[in-house]
């Protein structure tokens, strides 16, 4: 089930966001207003196109760790983390953003993902005592960035890590919260901001062959002194090699250039020129306030760090995000 539209994208000056952000605002007119107010702890950011999934039981917690690549067996309440699931090869198949409030374990995950992640969970229950829901249609996440002094209204469920606060807010309370949590700030916004911060995003840096080595996942969503989780051979083997194949990036892009390279974009050496055989792709690119247009890229492990790099006719300065 794909969430509602947002009643949010009322407000004046809100731009309905595209794909694969449908359903809340791009921005409300002011971007980079929007950016430094979030970049300051100020405002908030409609997420409410996130899915939204939670399990109860005795057992959630011992069995989210069997299927999970992240330690969460002994999860305290109120404690943030993030895990993947993997395919048998140990490509990455879905992103889970989480927190127990010590009866359930709350989940936020890409938009319209939701449904094929509640499958799979629970065609792995077996004799757990477990209860899965999808609460996507009752539930809104709400982005509080970090500093920000909007208290959290009573009983609602917060995911807090070092970006900001993640609010698990009941749909039906959304407009109201946002009439008193501050200016809004769109999505456009809240991605420039995870661009410069080089946290990659399922379906943007990601593929249909993507391990988590290869972009940064090695330790905020995997740990590594765990196994027995689908895809698990994988991780360990090229821990221990060392080899991913591809590496992340983050590009500086040449500010002359009117519009950002899209989602797909080859990216190529500046010296073999527009022509030359792709080394990888652009994953997300932005328009960042102080940074100028900026993007992160999935490129070939040995890609020289040095390099100057062209993200389709745009030239591209690079920054090391995993090493090669």
């Amino acid at each position: 089930m794909n969430a509602p539209q947002s009643p949010l994208l009322s407000l004046p000056g809100a731009v309905a966001a595209e794909a694969p952000d449908e359903g809340v605002a791009a921005h409300y007119g002011e971007l980079y207003r929007e950016q430094r107010a979030l970049a300051s702890g100020e405002g908030f950011t409609d997420l409410s196109h996130r899915g939204v999934l939670t399990v109860t039981g005795d057992d959630r917690l011992s069995w989210l760790h069997l299927l999970l690549t992240q330690h969460v067996e002994s999860l305290a309440p109120g404690i943030a983390t993030e895990a993947l699931v993997l395919s048998a090869h140990g490509h990455v198949e879905h992103a889970l953003y989480l927190v127990d409030d010590g009866t359930t374990t709350w989940a936020h995950v890409e938009p319209g993902t939701q449904e094929a992640l509640l499958a799979y969970l629970e065609s792995m229950k077996f004799f757990y005592r477990v209860d899965l829901a999808d609460r996507t249609a009752d539930t809104a996440v709400v982005y509080l960035p970090a500093g920000s002094v909007v208290p959290a209204p009573e009983g609602v469920v917060v995911r807090e890590t070092a970006y900001g606060r993640d609010l698990f807010l009941p749909r039906t309370d959304l407009k109201s919260f946002a009439d008193r949590a501050g200016s809004p700030a769109g999505v456009l916004a809240y991605e420039a901001l995870r661009v410069e911060a080089h946290r990659p995003r399922l379906g943007r840096e990601t593929d249909h062959r993507t391990i988590p080595h290869e972009v940064g996942w090695i330790g905020s969503a995997v740990h590594l002194q765990k196994g027995c989780y689908r895809g698990q051979e994988t991780v360990a083997r090229v821990q221990n090699l060392g080899r991913p194949p591809r590496r992340l990036v983050f590009l500086h892009l040449d500010g002359s250039d009117v519009h950002l390279p899209p989602h797909g974009t080859p990216v190529r050496l500046a010296s073999d020129g527009p022509e030359g055989r792709a080394l990888g792709f652009v994953t997300t690119s932005a328009r960042h306030h102080e940074l100028g247009p900026i993007a992160l890229a999935l490129v070939k492990r040995n890609t020289d760090p040095e390099a100057q790099l062209l993200a389709g006719d745009t030239a591209a300065a690079q920054e090391v995000v995993v090493a090669p």
